[in-house]
C-alpha cells in the first residue's frame, strides 16, 4: 500500500492536516542520514545553452532536530575556496558564506535571501532549511501514485506559495513549482534518478533548478556520496569555512 493510500485509511484527519504530515513525513525521511559527504557537479546553463561547470564537496549533519552543511567549492580557479555553512539550530537559521576574494565570513541577511547562489538558479533561501513548521499546508491531490501540496510561507519569502509534487509510493520529492504573489510559476525544481539507500530512504542523484522567466537551469550532480561516517564538529563551524579547502 502506498503511503498516500495508508493516509486515506486513516480519520479523521482533515486535508490540511494530512497534508502536513505528508510533508512532516517526507522531512523526516530527508532527515534519517546523520552524516553524509559528497562531491557534486554543478552546471549553470544560460538561455543561450552556454554553460559554466563548477564542483563542490559537501559536508552535511542532521539529527532530526538541529541539522549543519558545509559546502566548499573546488573548481574552477575564480570561486575555489568559496563555502557556504548553513546552520539550523534550536528552530534558528544561520547562513554564512565566505568568499576568498572578499577575505572574510559574512552573515546572509533576510533581504538576501533571494540573491543567486554564485550565479546559480538557486537562492540562498532555496538552499536553506525547509522546516515544516515555516509552512502553512492544503492537499491539492492525492493519489496511489502522486501527492501534491500546496505550502504557503508563513515568513518572509521571495515566493508567494510552493507546490510540491511527491512520489506516494517512495515518499519523495519530485518536483517543486514555485509561484509569485502574481500567480505566476517562476522556478520548477526536479529531483531525478533516485538511489535506494536503505530502508525508506531514498536519495536523487541529479537535481535541475530552472528560472522560467529568464529560461536559464542549474544542474546539480551528486557523483560521490559517503553515508554515516562521522565528520567532525569542527567541520561545521567559522575556522573550517575559512579554512575552505586548506
Amino acid at each position: 500500500m502506498s503511503f498516500a493510500a495508508d493516509l486515506q485509511a486513516q480519520s479523521p484527519e482533515t486535508d490540511d492536516e494530512r497534508a502536513r504530515e505528508i510533508f512532516e513525513k517526507l522531512d523526516e525521511r530527508r532527515s534519517a542520514i546523520t552524516y553524509e559527504t559528497s562531491t557534486l557537479e554543478m552546471r549553470i546553463i544560460d538561455s543561450r545553452e552556454r554553460v559554466r561547470n563548477r564542483s563542490m564537496r559537501m559536508y552535511s549533519f542532521d539529527d532530526g532536530t538541529n541539522s549543519k552543511s558545509l559546502t566548499v567549492f573546488e573548481s574552477p580557479a575564480d570561486v575555489r575556496g568559496t563555502g557556504l555553512l548553513n546552520l539550523n539550530e534550536n528552530g534558528s537559521e544561520t547562513q554564512l558564506l565566505y568568499l576568498p576574494a572578499v577575505g572574510r565570513i559574512q552573515t546572509v541577511s533576510g533581504s538576501q535571501r533571494n540573491e543567486r547562489f554564485l550565479g546559480s538558479d538557486f537562492t540562498f533561501e532555496d538552499l536553506g532549511n525547509q522546516n515544516p513548521d515555516n509552512f502553512e499546508f492544503e492537499l491539492l491531490e492525492e493519489t496511489d501514485e502522486k501527492i501534491t501540496l500546496k505550502a504557503t510561507p508563513n515568513e518572509e519569502s521571495q515566493y508567494a506559495y510552493i507546490h510540491f509534487i511527491i512520489d506516494a509510493e517512495r515518499l519523495v520529492l519530485l518536483q517543486a513549482d514555485y509561484f509569485n504573489s502574481s500567480d505566476e510559476r517562476i522556478k520548477e525544481l526536479t529531483a531525478s534518478e533516485y538511489q535506494h539507500i536503505r530502508d525508506d530512504v531514498w536519495r536523487p542523484d541529479l537535481m535541475v533548478m530552472r528560472d522560467l522567466k529568464a529560461e536559464r537551469r542549474t544542474e546539480l550532480r551528486w557523483n560521490e556520496r559517503t553515508f554515516d561516517e562521522t565528520i567532525p564538529d569542527r567541520y561545521f563551524t567559522e575556522r573550517h569555512l575559512q579554512r575552505g579547502l586548506q
